[in-house]
């Protein structure tokens, strides 16, 4: 017989290659087929996994924290500093007025005013996971409305610290500390406030004098391996204080990964968990979907309904009017207001807390986490409905109303998806060449400029088939994939080789990572952002020392060559780090002796024509 943990491996898993191919075959996205296929294997349908839900958030526990430790690790101080404004000022608004309206409208059922608060305080919180997923698989996240998101987003996972710590003034005088035993069990309140705050300040604290040595006494053992076993093993000894202490496990990764993203380990460690992030927020949204109590809904469908229908319309119309504040234009208005409406995964772990001090009871806390389940549920629904029916009517039009979309077949040989920082550069070049491309992009506000500057622009989703062939795919000869999400041009690429074979695609990539995936995927014409730069900038050091600019460039577009010969070679070794540094080495040789003979072979007399007058 199987065991629990294989049996309920293989059920995860499973499920995920099996609902999520169809979801994003059908343009649902990939969130929508991950709570599909939980609802479907959970105890309320299949009943695959799980008794009545107690085993599901086991799973979805162990999603949240590694997904808050990734969360934290990526935060940016400098980023964040330099967005301050942004970020204060939409999320406070956003905040403040939800938790205002959720309070007056518990309030009005029956909710004593702690209750009240404290339910209006998670309600306002949204979901990191789902709105930053599928912004990025939508490829929005550049948008004004992706940076919009991210900054409330970013204020909401921070602002949860003193949320945790209000709770405990919160709780009832007679409240003896509820659901299990903790240090600060039985404590008043103000203490357990001042402890939960004291335990924050060990692990920030603990983090930066004790945690960043120890990984650089780590490091020096040169095994990548110990590296990631050290970060686990802080993970969880910061989870295992939280707990003890009474605070939220994922929080306190949540800290662990922000004290480690201000270390030079950073980098390194992001490269080790990447891999399984994906993988480990699939995992947290189908236990939410198997989690959600159908029973309950069942007996008190009006309640539940009425709850999911009010704090997202209330949701969304906040922050309707927070976007209008910050003159957002209508259609990135309704990406962001439609995006950000549902609940955050943060609420399950604020309901918990409730129930654990006593200002919730069991069965409102269970109404409250299925109002949150259910409100994540819709929230790719709604991402659908804003992008099929609401911006094509509301937004800017896909297509300049005096040009349709059949006149411009045959006109433009290139098609350019994404106009960003580096598909704009792309798309001057070639029309400084006197070479017109069809630009597609889903930031409206850029659209708006490019057609006042005279490019043919549409507004929409490059991966949307209708929008391809609206702009001339049929016809059109290249495709340039240059938006800034490596996995949207991954399957634009693989959409764009069933539907238009005979298009050329040139797919933009960030770094040799990107292009490793890209390979695999079976893209041909990859473009590294940092390849060509980096090039530049050694071509203009050699001429600083010395060499001709014909030689210096010569060489720097023979190492580009040689460096995109050795991709697909490395690439097929890049999951054995031994084979991969061995490979590596080898191929560094080869080019390094391959350059060094044509610097010998390649003696011009015309070197001085392309001198120039240097500063």
């Amino acid at each position: 017989m199987m065991s629990g943990f294989l049996y309920n491996a293989l059920i995860y898993l499973a499920t995920a290659l099996l609902f999520v191919p169809i979801a994003k075959r059908l343009g649902m996205g990939s969130v929508l087929g991950y709570l599909i296929g939980g609802i479907i294997i959970g105890p309320f349908g299949l009943g695959f996994v799980g008794q009545e839900g107690k085993d599901i958030m086991h799973f979805a526990e162990f999603g949240v924290v590694m997904m808050l430790f990734l969360i934290g690790l990526e935060l940016d101080p400098a980023g964040f500093w330099r967005m301050r404004r942004m970020i204060a000022g939409t999320g406070v608004i956003q905040m403040g007025c939800t938790t205002l309206a959720c309070f007056g409208g518990l309030m009005a059922v029956g909710f004593t005013w702690r209750a009240a608060l404290a339910c209006g305080l998670a309600l306002s919180m949204s979901s990191t996971a789902i709105v930053m997923q599928t912004l990025r698989e939508k490829g929005l996240a550049k948008t004004a409305a992706g940076r919009r998101s991210f900054a409330l987003l970013l204020f909401q996972d921070i602002s949860v610290i003193p949320i945790l710590a209000l709770m405990p003034l919160l709780a009832a005088a007679s409240t003896s500390g509820g659901q299990g035993a903790t240090l600060i069990s039985g404590l008043p309140g103000w203490a357990q406030t001042l402890t939960l705050l004291g335990a924050v300040a060990v692990i920030v604290l603990g983090g930066r004098f004790l945690t960043v040595p120890l990984l650089h006494l780590i490091a020096r053992v040169r095994l990548r391996e110990m590296l990631t076993a050290a970060a686990l093993l802080i993970v969880i000894a910061t989870a295992a204080l939280m707990m003890a202490v009474g605070l939220s496990p994922a929080l306190g990764t949540f800290l662990a990964g922000v004290v480690l993203g201000t270390s030079q380990f950073r980098h390194e460690l992001e490269s080790d968990i990447e891999p399984f992030k994906g993988l480990l927020l699939g995992l947290f949204f189908i236990a939410v979907g198997a989690s959600i109590n159908f029973s309950l809904i069942i007996e008190t469908p009006w309640i539940v309904a009425g709850l999911v229908a009010g704090v997202v319309g209330m949701k969304a119309l906040v922050l309707h009017l927070t976007a209008r504040l910050s003159r957002m234009s209508l259609d990135q208005n309704a990406v962001f207001s439609t995006g950000l409406a549902q609940v955050g995964e943060f609420a399950f772990v604020l309901f918990a807390f409730m129930a654990q001090l006593g200002i919730l009871t069991n069965r409102w806390t269970d109404v409250m986490m299925g109002v949150t389940a259910l409100s994540m549920t819709v929230t790719p629904l709604m991402f659908l409905l804003n992008e099929r029916l609401i911006l094509p009517r509301f937004g800017t039009k896909e297509a300049p109303e005096k040009r349709p979309a059949d006149d411009i077949k045959g006109e433009h040989p290139v098609i350019i998806a994404g106009f960003g920082h580096f598909g704009s550069t792309v798309g001057r070049f070639l029309r400084a060449n006197g070479v017109n491309a069809t630009i597609l992009d889903n930031d409206s506000d850029r659209v708006d400029l490019l057609r006042k500057m005279g490019f043919n622009v549409y507004y929409g989703d490059a991966g949307r088939l209708d929008i391809l062939k609206a702009a001339g795919a049929d016809h059109a000869s290249v495709l340039v994939a240059s938006v800034d999400s490596p996995a949207f041009n991954a399957d634009l690429w693989e959409k764009v080789r069933h539907e238009f074979p005979h298009l050329t695609v040139l797919v933009r990539a960030r770094n040799r990572e990107d292009a490793y995936g890209l390979l695999d995927a079976g893209a041909k014409r990859i473009y590294r952002e940092s390849l060509d730069t980096s090039v530049r900038i050694g071509v203009d050091t050699l001429v600083l020392l010395g060499f001709r600019r014909y030689t210096a460039v010569r060489a720097g577009q023979n190492f580009i060559k040689y460096d995109e010969a050795a991709l697909p070679e490395l690439a097929t070794h890049r999951h054995d780090r031994e084979r991969y540094i061995f490979s590596a080495r080898e191929q560094i040789s080869i080019q390094e002796e391959l350059l060094a003979n044509d610097l010998k072979a390649n003696p011009t007399l015309h070197d001085h024509a392309w001198d120039r007058a240097e500063d």
